[in-house]
């Protein structure tokens, strides 16, 4: 077998973060069983992982988000927390699309709600609705399917 070229190496780690991103959200707005828990997590690590040799800073960013809201599902309070406040001053600090924007917020407020920091849960939360008033419907259906799983 050929050693793979440096073009086919970066091909499949963008392949394979695209699909275990994928995976990860798709687990992450429904109910799961322990095993599915189990998938989501490894995929949401595993599509950090890939970006990380072939992502750019939003990349990292958005695997960032995603590993937040899946530790937060799982209980895991004080990563997600980590993981949101990282991500959600990268994205509130430069021009962001609002529909991103609004995942963000209601990440850090998924996050925070979990770690037991109300303050923050609370104006995230309502940070979260007034940009998601701005979307398209389209748009807005999407960050609600994961809206649903923060309490209120």
């Amino acid at each position: 077998m050929e050693p793979l070229t440096t073009e086919e190496i970066a091909a499949r780690h963008r392949y394979m973060a695209v699909e275990a991103n994928n995976v990860a959200w798709q687990l992450s707005i429904g109910e799961r069983s322990p095993a599915e828990d189990a998938e989501m997590l490894n995929a949401a690590h595993a599509s950090a992982w890939h970006w990380s040799f072939v992502g750019e800073e939003l990349n990292h960013m958005r695997a960032t988000m995603l590993l937040a809201e899946v530790h937060a599902l799982l209980g895991m309070g004080t990563t997600a927390l980590q993981y949101a406040m990282s991500m959600h001053a990268f994205f509130t600090g430069r021009d962001t699309e609002a529909w991103e924007l609004a995942f963000a917020h209601v990440v850090l407020a998924h996050a925070a709600h979990v770690a037991g920091n109300l303050d923050v849960h609370a104006m995230s939360y309502a940070n979260a609705l007034v940009v998601m008033s701005t979307l398209n419907d389209d748009d807005r259906q999407v960050v609600e399917m994961t809206l649903k799983m923060v309490p209120k």
